[in-house]
C-alpha cells in the first residue's frame, strides 16, 4: 500500500483531509436523536396515502372516489384528472404517469391519493375507492419483450447498445461459453420513503424529503404541478439509506399535489411493504457470453448479449445498460469484442439505480467466464487475470484510452497474496451453514475459495453535463459551506468540513442545510461522484476564499502571495515574522465565493459503441472462503479479503465503512437477496421474507490494501469508494460456492435448491 499524501494547508487539530474525523451525525443516529424524514412535524398537518394497482397490466375502466370522499376525516381524494401540469415524469425520460389514468403497467402503480386527519383514515379511505379494471395479460419475460406487443407508447425497448471493437471475426484457440442470470435486488434501506410538503403563499410548495438529487426532483415536480421551478423549494430531510432507490421520484409529487390542493401541510410515510412497491430496484439480468483465448491465456475476443429488465418505466435504464455493456468484459485487455446490450420494458416493477449499476450484473458473468476459461486452459485463475489485466495506456472495448491511474494488476496481487486466515473446522454451530439452527455438522461441509475482480466508471458519462455547485463564506473565523449534495450515508457531511479545514487552515466549519433555494445543483449522490464532484466544488470555493484573503493581506503587508500561508486559524508569513488571526480579520468583513465545478468533458458513444464516454475508473478484488453443506444447499461465508483502487484515502474510517457495507450488499445478492415475482406480483415485500445479511451472516472482512495512486484531476487524487465493493464481492462468493460444490451455478442469488437438487 502506497500513500502519496501532499497536504499544503494544515491545522493543529489535525481534522483535515486524511484524518479519521468522526461523523457529525454519527452519535445522534446511534442515540436515536437524529431527525429523519419520518420525524417531520407541522401544526395542523394531514396524512397522505396512495392507492396502488393490484394488477401488473390492466385497463382502468372507471374510478369512483365517492365512498372515500364520504369518509369522515378525509380532506381530499385526487386522481390523474387533478394533475395540473405535465401528466408524466421520469429521471431520464418522461414516461411515467404521476397517477395512472387509463392503464396500469405494474403491481403497485399509483392510481389515486387521499389526504386525511389520521394515517389509518387515509388508508381506509383509499381502500374504499372503487376502481374497475379490465385485466390484461402482463408481459413479464424480458427476453420476449423486444418482439412482444408494446406495453407502452414508447415501445418495449428502452435502449439497445451494440459495442463492436476490433476484428469481430476474430477467433481464439480456446473458447468457453455460458449463460448467466442475476435476480432482482432491492436496496433495502432502513428508512422507508417519507416526507412533508407545505403550501406557500406564492402558490408554490416547500418540500422536506429524503432524496438523492434535490434539483432534478424540483424540475420534475414543477413541471407536473405547472408552476415555476423557483416555486418548488426542497430541503433535504434526514435520509435513512438510499443506494440508488431515492434517485427517482416516489412520494415527492404526491405530497406536493395534496399540499397545494388542501392548502395544508401533508405528511406521508410508506410502510415497509409499500416501500418495496414504491421505488426502483436493481435490474434483473440475463446474459450470454463466449470468450475466445490463445492457448497461452491471452484474451482474443469476447462476445456477449445482455438483457436487463427495466420493468414498466425507463428510470435510469439507459445509463445502466450502457454501463453493463461498456464494462461487460471486465478490467481486461481484449483485441475484439462484440457486445449487444438491451434494456427493455416489462410489466414487472420498475428498475433503476442501485449501487454499482450495470457493472454488478456483468461482473458476475465475466468473472464466471474467466474461471471457466482457466479450467479449460488448465491455468491458475489468478495468473489468467494478471496476464490480461488492463493498465494505464490500454484501451477499453469502447476504444477509450485509460489516461488516469488504474492499478488492476496491483489490486489483484494484493488481494490474492494476502494471507488467508487459519479457519479450522468448527464445532460452533453459529459459524456453520445453517447457523444456530444446528442443521449442519462440521463433517457435512465442504470448503471452497473464490476470487473476482471488477471495475466501474466514476461520475456521469456519455456527454452528460455533470457539475456540482458549492459556496464558502468565512466570517468571524468560521467557515460556512453550502452545497446541495445529498448526504445519504456516504459521509459528505464529514468530508466537506475536512476539505474546508485543509484549504482554509481553520477548525470550525459549518455545513449549511442542502436546499434548492440557496445553491445550485450538486447532481445526484450516485455513480461514485460526490467525493470528486461536490468535494471538488467545495475545494474550489474554499480556494477562492483563500485567494481573496491572501490577496488582501499581500497588499496590506507588502508580502508576495507565495510568502503567505493559512494555518491554525492564522494567516502568517512563511518566516513567522508576521501573523494575524483569521477570526479578527473576518470579524468585520466576510469573504465569500461560490463556484460551479465540472469534470473533463465526455462524449456519447457512436453507433458502434465507441467513444471517450467516461471520466475515470476504479477497480476492486475480493477473495472469499465459503463452507457449504451440499446436501442441504446451505452456505456460510467464513472470511472475505479485499483490495481496492481508491486514488487517495480522505477519511480512513469512512473508507472502511464503505467497503464493508458494499461487500455485505454483494454477499446478499450472491446468496439471499431477491425480489420474488409471480406474474409481476411481488411475493416477499417485507424484511421477514426479503432476507438481507445481518451482522451474524457477515464474516470478518480483511482489507488487504487500499491502493493509493492519486488520480490526476481529482480533488486530492481521491476516487469514489462506495460502488466497487459491491461489484466483485457477489462474483467472488459465487466462485467460492462453485469451488466447494463443483457445480456450475450460473445464477445469483444461489438458492439452496440450486445446490441440493443439482
Amino acid at each position: 500500500m502506497s500513500r502519496q499524501a501532499t497536504i499544503t494547508h494544515t491545522n493543529t487539530a489535525n481534522r483535515g483531509i486524511g484524518a479519521d474525523v468522526t461523523r457529525p451525525d454519527g452519535i445522534p443516529k446511534v442515540q436515536g436523536s437524529f431527525a429523519f424524514s419520518s420525524d417531520l412535524w407541522a401544526d395542523d398537518f394531514l396524512w397522505g396515502h396512495t392507492l396502488r394497482s393490484p394488477h401488473a397490466s390492466a385497463r382502468i375502466v372507471s374510478i369512483d372516489i365517492g365512498p372515500a370522499l364520504a369518509t369522515t376525516g378525509v380532506h381530499a381524494v385526487l386522481t390523474a384528472e387533478d394533475v395540473p401540469g405535465q401528466l408524466n415524469f421520469g429521471l431520464e425520460h418522461g414516461d411515467q404517469p404521476v397517477l395512472a389514468a387509463n392503464q396500469v403497467r405494474y403491481v403497485g402503480e399509483p392510481v389515486a391519493l387521499v389526504a386525511a386527519d389520521h394515517p389509518d383514515i387515509a388508508r381506509r379511505a383509499a381502500e374504499a375507492i372503487v376502481v374497475y379494471y379490465e385485466v390484461t395479460e402482463p408481459l413479464t419475460d424480458s427476453e420476449a419483450a423486444p418482439q412482444a406487443a408494446p406495453i407502452h407508447p414508447d415501445g418495449n425497448v428502452i435502449r439497445q447498445l451494440n459495442i463492436r471493437h476490433g476484428n469481430i471475426n476474430a477467433t481464439g484457440e480456446v473458447t468457453v461459453e455460458g449463460t448467466y442470470e442475476v435476480g432482482m435486488q432491492d436496496q433495502a434501506f432502513m428508512g422507508p420513503e417519507s416526507g412533508m410538503a407545505l403550501p406557500d403563499e406564492d402558490g408554490g410548495v416547500e418540500l422536506f424529503v429524503s432524496t438523492q438529487w434535490l434539483h432534478v426532483d424540483r424540475s420534475q415536480i414543477a413541471a407536473c404541478l405547472g408552476i415555476a421551478e423557483a416555486q418548488v423549494r426542497i430541503t433535504l430531510a434526514g435520509v435513512g439509506g438510499a443506494f440508488g432507490a431515492r434517485e427517482d421520484l416516489s412520494l415527492q409529487l404526491h405530497l406536493c399535489l395534496l399540499a397545494l390542493y388542501t392548502q395544508k401541510p401533508i405528511k406521508m410515510v410508506y410502510s415497509r411493504d409499500e416501500s418495496f412497491l414504491g421505488h426502483v430496484h436493481r435490474h434483473p439480468a440475463k446474459m450470454w457470453y463466449r470468450h475466445h483465448a490463445t492457448r497461452q491465456g491471452r484474451l482474443v475476443k469476447v462476445e456477449a448479449r445482455i438483457v436487463l429488465d427495466g420493468g414498466a418505466y425507463a428510470s435510469s435504464s439507459g445509463a445502466v445498460i450502457a454501463n453493463a455493456a461498456c464494462f461487460a468484459v471486465g478490467p481486461y485487455k481484449v483485441g475484439s469484442a462484440h457486445i449487444e446490450g438491451l434494456a427493455v420494458r416489462t410489466n414487472n416493477p420498475p428498475c433503476g439505480a442501485m449501487r454499482g449499476f450495470g457493472a454488478v450484473q456483468t461482473c458476475f458473468a465475466h468473472e464466471s467466464q474467466m474461471d471457466k476459461l482457466a479450467v479449460a486452459l488448465e491455468m491458475d485463475p489468478i495468473e489468467l487475470r494478471l496476464l490480461n489485466a488492463l493498465a494505464p495506456g490500454d484501451r477499453l472495448i469502447t476504444g477509450q484510452q485509460i489516461t488516469g491511474t488504474f492499478p488492476v494488476a496491483e489490486v489483484i496481487r494484493q488481494c490474492a497474496e494476502a494471507p488467508t486466515p487459519e479457519l479450522a473446522p468448527t464445532q460452533d454451530h453459529r459459524n456453520l451453514p445453517g447457523g444456530s439452527g444446528r442443521t449442519t455438522e462440521a463433517t457435512d461441509t465442504a470448503r471452497g475459495e473464490g476470487f473476482a475482480v471488477g471495475f466501474k466508471n466514476l461520475m456521469f458519462s456519455e456527454g452528460f453535463d455533470d457539475f456540482s455547485s458549492a459556496a464558502c463564506r468565512l466570517a468571524d473565523g468560521v467557515a460556512t459551506i453550502t452545497c446541495a449534495c445529498a448526504e445519504v450515508g456516504q459521509g459528505f457531511v464529514t468530508l466537506a468540513q475536512q476539505i474546508a479545514r485543509t484549504e482554509l487552515g481553520i477548525d470550525e466549519v459549518i455545513l449549511a442545510p442542502a436546499q434548492t433555494a440557496t445553491i445550485g445543483s450538486a447532481g445526484s449522490t450516485s455513480a461514485s461522484r460526490q467525493t470528486w464532484m461536490s468535494g471538488g466544488a467545495v475545494q474550489a470555493a474554499c480556494n477562492k476564499v483563500r485567494s481573496l484573503i491572501l490577496a488582501d493581506i499581500s497588499a496590506k503587508w507588502g508580502v508576495h502571495l507565495d510568502g503567505l500561508v493559512l494555518r491554525d486559524g492564522l494567516i502568517c508569513t512563511l518566516d513567522g515574522q508576521q501573523q494575524a488571526s483569521l477570526a479578527e480579520l473576518t470579524a468585520n468583513r466576510a469573504y465569500e465565493a461560490d463556484v460551479v465545478y465540472r469534470h473533463a468533458p465526455t462524449e456519447a458513444l457512436d453507433e458502434n459503441g465507441q467513444g471517450n464516454a467516461h471520466v475515470s475508473f476504479a477497480c476492486a478484488a475480493h477473495k472469499v472462503i465459503a463452507d457449504v453443506d451440499p446436501d442441504l444447499g446451505l452456505v456460510r461465508i467464513r472470511h472475505i479479503t479485499t483490495a481496492q483502487d481508491v486514488g487517495r484515502i480522505l477519511n480512513p474510517t469512512q473508507a472502511v465503512g464503505q467497503i464493508e457495507g458494499g461487500t455485505a450488499q454483494g454477499v446478499g445478492l450472491a446468496l439471499m437477496e431477491e425480489i420474488v415475482l409471480d406474474n409481476g406480483l411481488v411475493r416477499n415485500a417485507s424484511f421477514t421474507d426479503y432476507v438481507i445479511p445481518t451482522t451474524l451472516d457477515m464474516p470478518d472482512v480483511t482489507i488487504a490494501a487500499f491502493i493509493e495512486e492519486p488520480e490526476p484531476g481529482a480533488p486530492y487524487g481521491a476516487k469514489g469508494i462506495g460502488e466497487p465493493p459491491t461489484i466483485s464481492s457477489s462474483a467472488a462468493v459465487a466462485a467460492a460456492v462453485r469451488a466447494a460444490t463443483g457445480l456450475d451455478l450460473p445464477r445469483i442469488p444461489i438458492r439452496p435448491a440450486d445446490i441440493a437438487l443439482s
